[in-house]
């Protein structure tokens, strides 16, 4: 299996997909979803993960959204998105081709390690690979801030914008162009991966997996 691109024709599938969140449209285009969209989400994946046809080279999400507990009760998400069995995370939608890696949401214990490496000389050293990112077009951001600083911490601190963060994560996202249906967004993604890699060995150095059961990791 070798990824050779994602045709028009899936972003196609999401533009009518946005348009039209029913099970009617879903039913109507699912052997062009499995198709245009699944295959070349999966042969991506395996290209570069490095692993040969049958191997777990990652995961792809489902794609159909949990509805209990919001307002917006359309049945489809609107992307299609995987993580890499070698870390990383990937997302095409009608807007936008996107990668990330990182810690996204880090359990207590997580958490508390990441501030305390922040607070001390270890901080300093993340803010310089941080400026490095973003100097390359990279964004370093959070799923979620705290409002203000964490509990033990003065709102003063030198590195309170880091310390207010509940993850710390890598992203870059490309717009939608010809170059979608070509080999390309595998170099896209290896380039980013390689660029990130040192934010990502600086939090399993510092931060590592949760010791909490169910914790991130763990």
């Amino acid at each position: 299996m070798t990824f050779t691109g994602f045709p028009v024709e899936a972003i196609e599938f999401f533009e009518g997909l946005e348009a039209d969140n029913t099970k009617a449209y879903w039913s109507d285009n699912k052997s062009a979803y499995e198709e245009i969209v699944r295959a070349p989400m999966e042969a991506l994946l395996v290209d570069v993960s490095g692993s040969r046809a049958g191997e777990d080279a990652g995961k792809i999400f489902r794609p159909y959204r949990d509805v209990r507990f919001s307002k917006d009760k359309t049945p489809y998400k609107t992307n299609i998105a995987g993580t890499f069995a070698t870390g990383g995370y990937v997302s095409l939608d009608a807007d936008g081709f996107r990668v990330g890696t990182g810690y996204y949401m880090m359990a207590k214990d997580q958490l508390a390690s990441f501030r305390e490496a922040i607070d001390d000389e270890r901080g300093p050293e993340l803010e310089k690979l941080i400026e490095k990112l973003r100097s390359k077009d990279l964004e370093v951001t959070a799923h979620d801030t705290l409002k203000t600083a964490p509990r033990g911490y003065p709102k003063d601190h030198p590195r309170i914008e880091l310390l207010r963060m509940k993850g710390c994560i890598a992203w870059r996202t490309w717009e939608i162009g010809a170059w979608l249906d070509t080999p390309e967004p595998v170099t896209r993604v290896r380039d980013f991966l390689k660029t990130a890699k040192p934010l990502v060995t600086w939090l399993d150095t510092n931060v590592g997996p949760s010791e909490l059961e169910g914790g991130w990791g763990s």
